[in-house]
């Protein structure tokens, strides 16, 4: 695949690194780029206001972008572009003696990760299995977005349901969806439900513990033809559909209304293809997007809406059963600073991995070792008939 991301660093160390190869040559970038979404992944919405329910954490953090390879004179050079965000947490912990971690929290990477790689200390599990990772993620789907602005394409989120209050969107157009959560408290479009959402948050912080919800990922201006139906991995469906559940946390990926489109049959769920009745050049055009803009694992040119199955976080103020791995009893676990409810900040790292897909996809589509070489390729496909294909008596303009 064109692009590759590595991310580094642990929740209490001094940095944590998003290392992203493969970018074009001649991509305007600078930390102003990155910096206004790992705000909104702290925790902080559009409006300066705060998602109630996050991690004590984030009152101290305060996320900055540095690059530190990659670009020279504000423009990507076609060299791993590496971005480091510092742990303003991690003075607290320097020469700290900290006690060894025994007791693994269900839920939670503390008790496999030791398995895996053999830790007496569950400590190590916590500091690379923390969702403090994700600031990197964050840093590095926002470069990507950088690059999917300079092609029209646009990704955005917004919170859909809350320990089951759920909120009711269906007059709400996918644009207005976008702009209204980035000024809700709850990042959430409807200010109705994220009134409520926001109260049942209240009582479960009262309560001592989690919550998890759903949260939309939406991509507008995708153009038809990324990705691929040959190959099982190249198949963007499941690309997208692997790097949303590699967030931790969630533990589902729906494709549009999938799982209602199971129990409607055929005629009731396929996208009818018609020709626009508006376009004298006979562009086609469907009558529904149930597909969510994905059939065959390719893009259909039109909007992609993926939805996304957050657990409530593993890490509670009321105590769980576990054991102590170091006297083999039974033992309660021990509270980690964390969210109560990190729905809305897990949404802002979906759009990071749904940018980090679609750009890497964008460029195995159109080649090319800088943006000046790219641009005319992706215009060139904008203008592509099927009158250029192999194919007798079908002279339309596919282009949607």
């Amino acid at each position: 695949m064109p692009l590759r991301l590595l991310t580094a660093g642990e929740s209490h160390g001094p940095v944590v690194i998003a290392m992203l190869e493969g970018l074009p040559a001649g991509l305007p970038l600078s930390a102003a780029d990155i910096d206004p979404d790992l705000a909104l992944r702290q925790g902080m919405n559009a409006s300066g206001k705060p998602y109630p329910g996050a991690s004590p954490r984030m009152k101290l953090e305060r996320d900055a972008a540095e690059i530190v390879s990659g670009v020279l004179d504000g423009e990507t050079i076609g060299a791993p572009v590496t971005v480091q965000i510092r742990n303003l947490d991690h003075a607290k912990w320097q020469g700290r003696a900290v006690p060894p971690m025994t007791v693994p929290r269900p839920g939670h990477s503390d008790l496999t990760g030791a398995v895996k790689y053999g830790y007496s200390d569950l400590r190590p599990s916590l500091e690379r299995g923390s969702a403090r990772e994700t600031a990197a993620r964050v840093a590095a789907g926002a470069i990507c977005r950088r690059f999917l602005d300079e092609f029209g394409i646009r990704v955005g989120s917004y919170v859909t349901e809350i320990d089951g209050v759920r909120a009711d969107l269906s007059g709400i157009e996918l644009e207005d969806r976008l702009r209204l959560a980035l000024h809700s408290e709850m990042h959430c479009p409807s200010a109705e439900a994220a009134a409520a959402m926001r109260a049942r948050v209240q009582e479960v912080m009262q309560a001592r513990d989690t919550l998890g919800g759903l949260f939309e990922v939406v991509a507008l201006g995708v153009p038809p033809g990324l990705g691929s139906h040959v190959h099982w991995d190249r198949r963007l469906s499941g690309r997208l559909a692997g790097a949303l559940m590699s967030i931790h946390a969630m533990k589902g990926v729906e494709i549009g209304d999938a799982f209602v489109n199971a129990r409607l049959p055929g005629t009731q769920v396929h996208d009818e293809i018609v020709l626009a009745p508006d376009d004298r050049a006979g562009r086609l055009a469907r009558r529904s997007n149930r597909a969510a803009g994905l059939e065959g694992g390719i893009t259909t040119g039109q909007p992609v809406v993926l939805r996304v199955a957050m657990k409530p976080i593993s890490t509670t103020l009321t105590p769980l059963q576990s054991v102590d791995l170091a006297s083999g009893a039974a033992s309660p676990t021990a509270y980690e600073r964390s969210d109560f409810c990190a729905v809305p900040r897990a949404a802002i790292v979906g759009e990071a991995m749904v940018c980090l897909v679609l750009a890497d996809a964008l460029l195995e589509k159109l080649g090319g070792d800088s943006l000046a070489e790219m641009r005319p390729r992706l215009a060139a496909l904008r203008q592509a008939r099927l009158e250029d294909l192999p194919m007798q008596n079908v002279p339309r303009v596919w282009w949607p």
